[in-house]
């Protein structure tokens, strides 16, 4: 039987002392003894004994967990039915099958039975400071309650969709919480999306009903999120789908309702109509196996793929994760910056939080409105203790100082998180010192859609961290890394990042497409689940996060990772973020392109194009020194952080014509900037 075994990882810990802040001559950072005293996870041989029988006995394991959620029927007698190898038929997972049981119902029902009724779930924070609100469990259940029955009365049954394009409004958890209650299947869209993008998720989901708000403020910017979801629904018609129902919420501080574009007999007022059902509703059973909900993945070309989700492995999988990897307790309140509309807001703002019964804050605005330390203020305003986002955000808000984040108190905070792509080592040092204090432990995560949940992890006060690590693999995870020929590497290496098995969080298909999930995620690598990213193992066993391998650069016959040109770049005092894409050259077959934006205050020069020059050949390789330079006071991002490299790299390559959809950037005018600040590159 397999069990985990880091080379060198054991007499590392036991010859390495200190602990704290960090040391940027280290490779460790420690956990304080005081935050291992009172961890879930205080050692590393703890983690150990757990991974290793999630490994060994992943049915005895996982049953173990799951038998602390409420089951109306426990599932068959075989935990888990899997096939990861298509040389062996049709991919296949199952997890609990024949369990009976209902996610919305563990997360609410449950907890209140257990006496948090009166508890806070969520603290919701308006765009606008002075503006918010809160929600006790009971609370929270009788409004899921009320959206439920509505949404039978008006025909949504077990197993039909329900499209969500709603902003960070409570009604978005609710919403979610309310199809899982009945058994409908969730679409959650992200409410930056154009009508096109949603159209083509309404045409391959054909949803019931459409749940949307009329108007959203975001930072000092005013968006129609209505006149979207309209133009979404004629251009699905246009393809034959047909929506009934477009329930709309009235945010009128953004739009009157009066203004508010209008179809009689389809569009229906949330306030008027939801507000006259009951606030009980009778829960609808659901096997493990069935779908809990879809979240299409945007893509660079194509059609959105439709990441499908079920039920009971998930639920398990979501809590299990959330609990471990930030060390949560009773007393914490949890903040995760990122928006529902991607996955870590189905994990990790709504089901693994409410599902372990914890307080959440949810913020409906920008992270530097109206001021750069507006995070911080809503931390000291709800005593957050557990603050989990994106590198991207770090890194923004580095740029402005350590004034904005050290005006602030934050002495509630004890975890911290990061979430979406690799952190490089200087915005983790940052995060961890100047944020954290140089207390707080980092849990930099790796996952993805697919996953459902946390994959690669640090567990707060198991083991000490290295800046820019995603550390070790969760329970029930078999991390492989393999050559270009599928062949597992042991020990210190470079190469693919695949899993062995399946674990409970798993997705099941591409809704419609179980031909491209295949073609996608196993036919790569056959035997292995293929991640897509490229990762590196060091000599103590621990993960370090490349990047996404289709974002690796090939100039010269040399394969280089952006993530690490991005990580140089950033390290150097000046530079508070960096995005680098290849463009094709004639010779060297790519040049490398680098997107830099400067500390707040900062001009850009020969001189310091220079520096960077030589922080890249330093850290990397001269091979690796970009060709070309672009000062950028911003990059394209959508609103949960994430980088556009799609669009830089059209930018990098003249194709302005090809730029493609930019609705769902937080921020649509950076394009026109970066266009405009093409004749002042810097050539290296």
């Amino acid at each position: 039987m397999a069990c985990v075994q880091f080379q060198g990882f054991c007499s590392s810990v036991g010859d390495i002392s200190g602990m704290g802040r960090d040391d940027a001559n280290g490779d460790f950072v420690f956990p304080s003894e005081q935050f291992k005293s009172q961890a879930l996870i205080s050692s590393f041989d703890q983690y150990r004994a757990m991974y290793n029988r999630s490994i060994q006995d992943p049915a005895g394991f996982w049953a173990d967990i799951a038998s602390q959620f409420h089951w109306n029927a426990k599932w068959d007698s075989k935990i888990c039915s899997q096939n990861f190898d298509v040389r062996n038929g049709q991919i296949k997972v199952e997890w609990f099958k024949g369990g009976v049981t209902n996610i919305c119902y563990n997360a609410l029902d449950r907890n209140i039975k257990a006496g948090k009724g009166n508890d806070i779930a969520i603290y919701w924070e308006g765009n606008d400071p002075g503006c918010d609100e809160c929600l006790t469990y009971n609370e929270l259940h009788m409004k899921v309650c009320q959206l439920s029955n509505y949404l039978k009365d008006v025909g949504v049954k077990k197993g039909d969709a329900v499209a969500i394009y709603l902003p960070m409004l409570t009604e978005l958890p609710i919403a979610m919480l309310a199809c899982a209650r009945i058994g409908a299947i969730h679409s959650v869209v992200f409410s930056g999306y154009s009508a096109d993008s949603l159209a083509q998720r309404i045409v391959d989901c054909k949803p019931k009903a459409v749940l949307t708000c009329n108007s959203v403020k975001r930072g000092a910017k005013i968006i129609d999120l209505k006149k979207t979801v309209d133009d979404a629904l004629e251009e699905a018609s246009k393809n034959g789908v047909y929506v009934g129902v477009c329930l709309t919420y009235a945010k009128e501080f953004a739009l009157n309702k009066e203004k508010t574009p209008w179809k009689k007999g389809r569009d229906v007022w949330w306030q008027e109509a939801v507000s006259n059902y009951s606030t009980t509703c009778e829960v609808e059973w659901v096997d493990a196996e069935d779908p809990l909900f879809l979240l299409y993945t945007s893509g660079s070309t194509g059609k959105p793929k439709g990441v499908l989700h079920t039920t009971g492995g998930y639920m398990v999988y979501s809590a299990t994760t959330f609990k471990y990897a930030f060390d949560y307790k009773p007393s914490d309140v949890y903040w995760c910056t990122a928006d529902c509309g991607w996955i870590t807001g189905h994990s990790y703002v709504t089901y693994g939080p409410l599902l372990n019964g914890a307080t959440i804050v949810i913020y409906e605005g920008v992270p530097d409105y109206p001021n750069p330390g507006r995070c911080w203020e809503i931390v000291d305003k709800y005593k957050v203790t557990i603050f989990y986002t994106a590198p991207t955000l770090v890194r923004s808000l580095m740029r402005f100082g350590d004034e904005y984040v050290q005006c602030h108190s934050r002495k509630s905070l004890r975890v911290l998180g990061s979430v979406g792509e690799p952190i490089n080592p200087a915005a983790w040092r940052w995060f961890y010192n100047i944020v954290g204090d140089g207390r707080c432990p980092i849990s930099d995560t790796w996952w993805q859609t697919e996953t459902g949940g946390f994959m690669i992890t640090p567990i707060p006060g198991a083991w000490p961290q290295k800046p820019g690590s995603a550390t070790l693999p969760f329970f029930g995870v078999e991390p492989a890394v393999v050559d270009k020929n599928g062949v597992e590497i042991k020990g210190e290496c470079s190469g693919h990042l695949c899993i062995k098995k399946s674990w409970p969080g798993c997705f099941r298909t591409l809704y419609g497409d179980h031909e491209r999930y295949e073609t996608a995620y196993f036919k790569p690598f056959k035997g292995y689940y293929f991640s897509g990213d490229g990762c590196n193992r060091d000599k103590d066993g621990y993960y370090w996060l490349t990047g996404r391998l289709d974002d690796v650069i090939n100039v010269s016959g040399h394969r280089i990772g952006t993530a690490e040109i991005e990580s140089a770049l950033v390290s150097h005092v000046h530079c508070a973020e960096a995005a680098v894409v290849g463009v094709e050259d004639e010779v060297k077959g790519q040049s490398i392109y680098a997107f830099v934006t400067l500390v707040e205050g900062v001009q850009s020069s020969n001189e310091l194009c220079e520096r960077l020059k030589s922080t890249v050949r330093n850290q990397v390789g001269a091979f690796a020194i970009p060709d070309t330079i672009h000062w950028a006071p911003d990059l394209p991002k959508t609103r949960s952080g994430k980088i556009m490299r799609r669009i830089l790299r059209k930018i990098a390559s003249r194709q302005l014509g090809e730029l493609g959809d930019t609705s769902t950037l937080a921020d649509p005018g950076v394009v026109d900037q970066l266009i405009g600040g093409l004749k002042k590159i810097s050539k290296l």
